[in-house]
């Protein structure tokens, strides 16, 4: 009895996330007199025959910032959770190592004072 009370709830909690946009669309059709009356921005101004549009492009911009926000915020607890959710096992050695110099004769100077070279004059 419990489950499918708890299934029909969670349906109904996904579905109104999604219709967000139509539940602001029915709310401004059933109160459009009112909205036009006195919410709406420009009241004072009928030659523009708004009508509460201006109000409702406000509330339909609002909706969608809202499910952004809501998506942004959604998709950053799913990254914390992917990155966390791991436990990491470090682990520290402390092995002592021994440094050897080793001479690299392939790029020494010779000892030897050799005379600066100089090229063959042409000519």
């Amino acid at each position: 009895m419990v489950r499918p009370l708890i299934a029909y709830l969670l349906i109904v909690a996904v579905m109104s996330a999604s219709f967000s946009r139509l539940f602001v669309f029915a709310g401004f059709e059933l109160n459009r007199n009112y909205i036009a009356a006195h919410l709406c921005e420009n009241r004072d101004k009928p030659w523009l025959h708004c009508n509460g549009k201006c109000y409702f492009m406000k509330k339909i911009r609002q909706a969608e910032e809202k499910e952004k926000n809501d998506e942004r915020q959604s998709q950053k607890n799913l990254f914390q959770e992917a990155l966390f959710g791991q436990k990491a096992e470090t682990r520290f050695y402390s092995h002592v190592v021994q440094v050897m110099q080793v001479p690299n004769h392939r790029f020494t100077l010779p000892v030897v004072d050799l005379p600066i070279y100089q090229p063959p004059r042409l000519g």
